[in-house]
């Protein structure tokens, strides 16, 4: 299978992922939070692990150079401007005060999906395996995320069918970014050097502020150990790819 084809099957299927919005709708209040909980403490590990495991030793093994660790920061200090000046904030419960504008939140999600997209394309680019480890990690991290938006647009006064379509679109640039990644990164490899650790310090911000913080927040002692255990599994998660793929 071409490095292409990949690149659009699993772009697509990150996309699909919007539609788990719906299962807001399904799940009583006090369930869904426990789920999102263990959620995202698996995305907060998946995302850490595929940064550290993947990202960055691929990135400093293709640069042959430590300034790759620049990039690294470059893309920490880009995603907290993004979700500065667009509003943007991933939450991942029904309501949250800084999602006031709704369209604004798409507009952010639809610039961290491109990127994702980009991303993906660059990984697999690099390696099958480490597009493969890529998608994981950012699928891990979309599923918590969607869900929180979906319930955003809905908290936001946006009816339920539309918002999911809403969702979706938003959700399909994703799939653009991929294909512009694709082609830029045939051409250009200095790409690939550039946008892996810039991933790398993306994926570090989202989960150290983000996610991390909600599973810190966590008192109560059997869940605490509970979503540090799933976090933990996250990372190993990625190892375990590493082991079996290599890369």
């Amino acid at each position: 299978m071409s490095e292409f084809v990949l690149i659009l099957l699993t772009t697509t299927l990150i996309s699909l992922i919007a539609f788990v919005g719906v299962l807001t709708l399904a799940l009583r209040d006090d369930l869904l939070d426990k789920i999102l909980l263990l959620l995202v403490s698996l995305s907060a590990g998946a995302l850490m692990g595929g940064a550290f495991i993947h990202l960055l030793p691929e990135a400093l093994e293709k640069s042959g150079t430590p300034d790759v660790l620049m990039f690294v920061l470059v893309g920490f200090v880009l995603f907290f401007i993004v979700e500065k000046f667009l509003f943007w904030r991933h939450c991942h419960k029904d309501k949250c005060d800084i999602h006031t504008f709704t369209y604004m939140n798409l507009i952010g999600d639809a610039v961290h999906n491109f990127i994702d997209g980009l991303i993906i394309a660059v990984s697999f680019v690099v390696s099958v395996p480490l597009g493969l480890t890529t998608t994981i990690a950012i699928a891990a991290h979309e599923i918590p995320q969607e869900i929180g938006d979906f319930g955003v647009l809905i908290y936001g006064g946006i009816k339920k069918r539309r918002a999911l379509a809403l969702n979706f679109i938003v959700a399909l640039t994703v799939v653009i970014g991929g294909v512009v990644g694709y082609f830029a990164s045939s051409r250009i490899e200095e790409v690939a050097i550039f946008l892996l650790p810039f991933a790398a310090g993306g994926f570090i911000y989202i989960a150290a502020t983000d996610l991390i913080p909600e599973i810190r927040s966590v008192v109560e002692v059997k869940k605490s150990l509970m979503t540090l255990g799933i976090f933990i599994i996250g990372i190993l998660l990625m190892w375990s790819v590493k082991l079996v793929f290599g890369g």
